[in-house]
This record gives structure tokens, sequence and C-alpha cells, in this order.
């Protein structure tokens, strides 16, 4: 679900659309008048029970959690009838379509990049349901190497991880189907594009990492008995695939042995195919390390770190020397180097010192490039070999830099810069001379220059200051009657650093204000900020989101009746724990694939690797007892009036299961008061996020925008 240590898939689902400006509000009225009578489908109440600690937990929606049962698809069908019927009564949903697809019709095109005699670069001419891989050989016309639209009807298979051999003649290649987290890797002659040999399957959580042009190690897990979309895997192995022979022979690296067992390992060898490095994780955080010796055949593992205590990387290595990033001793991330002969902790020697400043490391051109985050935004440094200081990088502005990687040898790279109201435009960077050029300007269509974007701190519950970045249209009077939506995450050490999305651009242009609050439990500042919003301080990532809404209510950007919350994923259960703590401050909840049982989100799939962040209710009475005080599936009271709600889920997500969604939407619906609607929108053929069709993403926020003006009391735009 939510970011590994190893295969991170995690999709944080911005917001999108809005009313008209603030001039506008004679055409408002009060949500009672214009919101249609729901009658939800009957939901059946079993009698399960669980007892946790001597005490007896009810779990009446339990048969939601099975997937494959007539019942459970006849129960989803009724709800998205009854949230289908109220959305289509919208009088603007067609607007907002419209509005969408505008400001996603553009060409966007990825920086390039070179494999072997071919320049290769993703590109999508607009409103295509996914991004088509050209390349181009010197300054020959492009052509079309994978056209991912063509692998499904409906745009819902995508592809993920392409990855070539060194000399550029092979590549190998995930495609999803449904959104699922089980993938296929497809194998390519590049020459001809077509596939040499049969795909393997039941692949998941995995990268792709080649040994010369013979084969690649990649990581999966036994498919479970029964639902492969919901039952329980905790057991990662990684494999060694040799090119012509069967998957069912494929070698067994590690992984297999129950003193190997790990929920998440990765492989990778480096780039001049002299080691072989493995990452082990029993968690969303921590690793262990090893490194092989490929030359030598016979060779074992030498174990560099054996705990999961740090989050540590090897990024590259010179011969025998080393160098890896790791937070061991320093929360803020480190590089070190060390000698492969003697790897472990206490011969690792300072490259790139700790700083006050979160650091992210790439490489390029022989060169390291120190991404920092202040306060969210990037600076960015670049080093050499020996560690000395090249140069600050001055980037286009305040916002966010991604990029700056590339081959060894590379003389180009590329960044691209970004902020909320600011398109990524493409820039290119000499390394030797450090000079940027603009590579590629953004087609967006949105005028920068009518929006502001500004950074305000404000105070928790607890005294701590928390930066929240705050974006609207210039002119925008500050009344209090201005639709709003705060969004958040707030866990997995995940940092939101600002960057453009045209879903947000049409929030924006339609007068709305967008908030992202850098809430503790990301990792904007570090590990500590990161442990600080974990396990038995889970609450301060909800006190710090209240907060933020009660500052936005307070300095009237907006007011509990212009207020929307939004967060996806482990977001989804900040949404659902604010929403039941603190009702009143919200007029719109937007849950979307949110972990809502938090007694039972380790049961499912791999959700027993989120512990290092929530604990379990099996763990201990009192993580029991605090995980219950805050869970939202039981949290939900009888006649309280909560937020008009709809939660979003996909019936293919199986990394977040959607029984989370389901529960928490029969809840509401049974218990809530009845002046507001809580409605559920379940996306069929979709996962967790990754991959989504632009066209589903279209529909989807057309709904939940069209949802959230509506209740807002917005009669027209």
């Amino acid at each position: 679900m939510i970011k590994k240590t190893l295969a991170c898939a995690i999709v944080v689902a911005l917001a999108g659309c809005g009313e008209s400006t603030p001039t506008k509000t004679e055409q408002t009225v009060k949500t009672a008048e214009v919101k249609a009578a729901v009658n939800y489908p009957e939901t059946k109440k079993g009698n399960v029970v669980d007892e946790y600690f001597g005490e007896k937990v009810a779990d009446p929606y339990r048969w939601l959690e099975d997937d494959m049962s007539d019942e459970t698809a006849q129960w989803v069908k009724a709800e998205n009838d009854v949230t289908f019927s109220y959305l289509k009564n919208i009088p603007y949903r067609d607007e907002l379509k419209t509005t969408l697809e505008k400001l996603m019709n553009y060409e966007k095109v990825t920086a390039p990049f070179k494999e072997g005699e071919y320049t290769y670069f993703y590109k999508n001419d607009g409103l295509q349901n996914q991004y088509v891989v050209y390349r181009k050989k010197g300054d020959s016309e492009a052509e079309v190497f994978l056209d991912p639209n063509t692998f499904s009807s409906d745009g819902t298979t995508s592809m993920s991880g392409l990855t070539f051999t060194e000399d550029g003649t092979l590549a190998a290649y995930q495609i999803s189907e449904g959104g699922s987290d089980w993938r296929k890797i497809i194998i390519i002659d590049t020459a001809t594009k077509q596939p040499i040999e049969e795909a393997l399957v039941d692949v998941k959580f995995s990268g792709i990492s080649w040994l010369g042009n013979e084969g690649f190690y990649y990581s999966s897990y036994d498919k479970p008995k029964g639902s492969e979309l919901s039952a329980k895997t905790d057991q990662h192995k990684v494999y060694y695939h040799k090119l012509g022979t069967s998957q069912a022979d494929d070698q067994l690296i590690y992984g297999g042995t129950e003193a190997q067992k790990h929920r998440y390992i990765g492989a990778e060898v480096t780039r001049d195919n002299r080691y072989l490095i493995i990452a082990a994780s029993t968690s969303t955080s921590g690793n262990k390390l090893f490194i092989k010796d490929l030359t030598k055949p016979d060779s074992e593992l030498v174990t560099i770190l054996d705990n999961t205590d740090s989050d540590t990387s090897i990024i590259d290595n010179d011969g025998s020397k080393l160098y890896l990033v790791t937070n061991l001793n320093a929360p803020n991330m480190r590089v070190v180097t060390v000698d492969a002969t003697d790897p472990s902790p206490e011969n690792w020697q300072d490259l790139i010192p700790e700083t006050d400043n979160v650091l992210s490391i790439s490489k390029g051109g022989d060169y390291f490039f120190a991404k920092y985050m202040v306060d969210a935004i990037s600076q960015v440094k670049q080093y050499d070999k020996s560690g000395k200081l090249v140069r600050d990088i001055s980037l286009p502005g305040v916002g966010t830099a991604y990029g700056f990687s590339g081959k060894h040898d590379a003389q180009t790279l590329y960044y691209s810069f970004t902020n909320y109201t600011t398109p990524g435009n493409t820039y290119s960077f000499d390394v030797e001379s450090g000079k940027s050029d603009v590579y590629r300007k953004s087609g967006a269509k949105f005028n920068s220059e009518e929006y502001i974007s500004e950074q305000v701190f404000y105070t928790s519950k607890d005294g701590t200051k928390v930066p929240m970045i705050i974006s609207y249209k210039k002119g925008t009077e500050l009344n209090g009657k201005n639709p709003t939506i705060l969004y958040g995450y707030g866990g997995f050490n995940v940092s939101l650093t600002p960057s453009y999305s045209p879903t947000v651009a049409a929030w924006l242009e339609h007068g709305g204000i967008y908030a992202v609050a850098n809430i503790r439990g990301g990792g904007e500042y570090g590990k500590e900020w990161h442990v600080n919003g974990t396990q038995l301080k889970k609450q301060n990532v909800f006190d710090d989101f209240i907060a933020a809404a009660e500052y936005l209510n307070k300095k009237q950007y907006s007011s509990p009746d212009y207020l929307a919350v939004r967060g996806g994923s482990n977001g989804g259960l900040l949404v659902g724990a604010v929403m039941t703590q603190r009702p009143e401050l919200f007029k719109v909840a937007l849950p979307a694939v949110g972990v809502l049982d938090m007694l039972r989100y380790h049961t499912f799939t791999a959700g027993a690797g989120w512990a290092y962040d929530y604990g379990t209710s099996e763990q201990s009475k009192e993580m029991f007892d605090y995980l219950k005080g805050y869970s939202p599936v039981h949290n939900v009271k009888e006649g309280v009036s909560y937020p008009a709600t709809l939660v979003t889920t996909g019936d293919h997500d199986d990394r977040v299961v959607p029984a989370h969604s389901f529960k928490f939407a029969a809840e509401l619906q049974e218990k809530g008061a009845k002046q507001n609607p809580y409605l559920i929108r379940i996306e069929t053929n979709a996962g967790h996020g990754a991959g989504t069709p632009t066209s589903k993403i279209i529909d989807q926020y057309a709904d939940i925008y069209g949802f959230t003006l509506y209740n807002m009391g917005v009669k027209s735009l």
C-alpha cells in the first residue's frame, strides 16, 4: 500500500476541481435545499465477534471481506447504483468534466534517456489512457516502441518498470491488469520489439535487474491460497531468471527459508555486473543489507547490516569501493563509503555528512546530486566522487526538482521543476559547466501568473510548528466562503512536496483553495518527524491535520461550511480519523482507498508490513486500545452528523483491500445522522491507483468535486 523500502508504489491522489470565485456566492444555496434524498441499499449484519485481550469487538460487516462472493458483488453493484444515481443529478458534473478534459488535454513528454543506439522517451498526446514509449536513432523520426494503450480495450492494463540491458538489445517490463499489484514480466528483443519467450507471471512488488544479457533478478511471493486480491502475502523471495529457461526453473536466490523470511526483498546488480545487492525488510521502514561477489561463482552473501534499524542502500560502486546512503546514526540521511571486502558499519566513512535538512541522492555523469528538503522545498548540490562540493545548483524557483540522474558517462542530465501553480518544465543540465537550459516547456493550459502559492506555519495541539502550502487565485477574498480542499498523508516517511497537477489546477481555476499540510508521520523533517507520527504517537498526525483545518478557518481562507478534507491510502485513514474525531470541522470528507479497519488491516495481503507505522491489535493491550480508539470503522457513533462523505476505492485494490472502505461506508450509512449523504464509489477493474487510465481519472474527479461542491451548497459554477 504504502511506501515500501524496496519496491514502492505509493499513490498520492491529489484533489481537483471547484467552485467559481467568491464573488458568485449569491449562486449558493443551503445544502439542505439542493440535496437529493438518499435511500441506501440494505446491508445485512452478521454476528462475528472477535476478542482482544478479554474485550469483545463486534464485526458485523465481516462478510464484506470476501471479495470472491456473489453476495459482496451484489452489494457493490447496489451501492454503485445509488451513488451514481446521486452523482448524475449534480447539475454541473458535465461542466466539471469538460474543465478537467481541457486541463489534462496537452502533450506531455518525459525527459529522454539513452539505451544502446536509441534515445527513448515517454509521451502522452493529451487524453491517452496510458503513456506511450517512443524511440529515435540520431536525427531520425521517433517511432513507437511500446504502446500500453493497445494492451487492453479499456486502457486498464498499464505498464511499469521498463528496464534495458546495458547494451540496449534486450528489455523487460511489467504489466498490471485491472490495477492489481500482481504483475507479468514481458521480455522483448528491442530490435524487433517482439517477445522472445513466455511471460513471467505472478510477480509482485518487484524490480527487474539484468545480469549482462543472460538473465535478470526479480522478486515475488508464492501465489496465495484463496483470493489473490486479499489473501495474506508475507514471504517475499528473490529469483534469478535465465533467458531461454522456464520460469518453473528459476533459481531461488534469497527468501526461501524461515530464517530468510521477510515481507519485502529487492535485488539489484551493480552497473559493472560485479556485485549483487540484496535488501530485506520486515516492514515499510528499515532493511537488512547483503552483498555477493558475482565474479566468484561460489561466493557467499556477505552481511553489511544484520538488522532493520536503518534505511540503507548502495547507490554506486567503483570497483570494490561502495557508496551507500543511510540514516543509520543520521536521521536526515548521509552518504558513506566502505570497501566491499569488509563492509560493516564500523568501517563506514562519511562522504556527504548529515545536515539539518533531509537528503535524497541521485547519480549521473560520475557525480552525485544531493537533493535536500528545506521545509518541503528543494535545494540541490552537486558533489564529485571524493565528496567535494562542485556547486550549488540554481533552480528556476521555489518548488520541487525531480531528476538529475543518468548513466555513468552521461554529459547531459535532465531535471524537471514544478510547484502547485507551475506546470513542470524539463531542463537540461551540463554536468561539467553546470549550465541549465529549458529542454521542453510544459504545454499545460494554465496561466501560473494568475495564482499564488504561499507557505505558512501553524501550531499543532502540542506546540509543534507544522508547514502548510496554500494555493489560490490572486485576488481571492478571504471571507470564509471559499470552497477549500485540505489534503494530507502523514505516514510512512512520505514527503508531500509541491508539484503541479491538472486536477488541482481545475480546482484553482474555478476559484477554489487547495491546501497541503506537511504533518508528522511524513518524511519532511527526517526520521524523527516520521517516528513522531507512528504507533502510540499516531494521534499527533490527526492533531496536526485538525490544527491545519482550524488555521484555515481562523484565517478565513475557509470555514466549516466550505472545507473538504481529502487523502488517499494512509491519507484515507487520516480523513477517516479526523472526520470521526471532529466532524463539525468539515463539510465534506473524501477518504480514498483508505486503511480504515485498524484492528484487521494486517491480516490482508502485505498489510502486516505496515506495522512499523501502526502497530497491530495483537501486539499488546495498550496498542489494541490505542488502535481501537481511532480506527475509523470502530468510531462511527449513532446519530452523529458526519460530513457529507464520498468514499472511493477500487474493486481490484490488493494493497489496501476494498473491504476497509466497504465496512466504513456501511457503518456511516447505518449510524450517521441522515441529513448528510454517506456514499461509496467503487471503481470496477481498478486497483490502488497506479496506472489508472486518464478517462477514469477524469470521471472520478468530476464525481468527487461535483459531490464536494454540491454538498457545500453550490448551485451552479
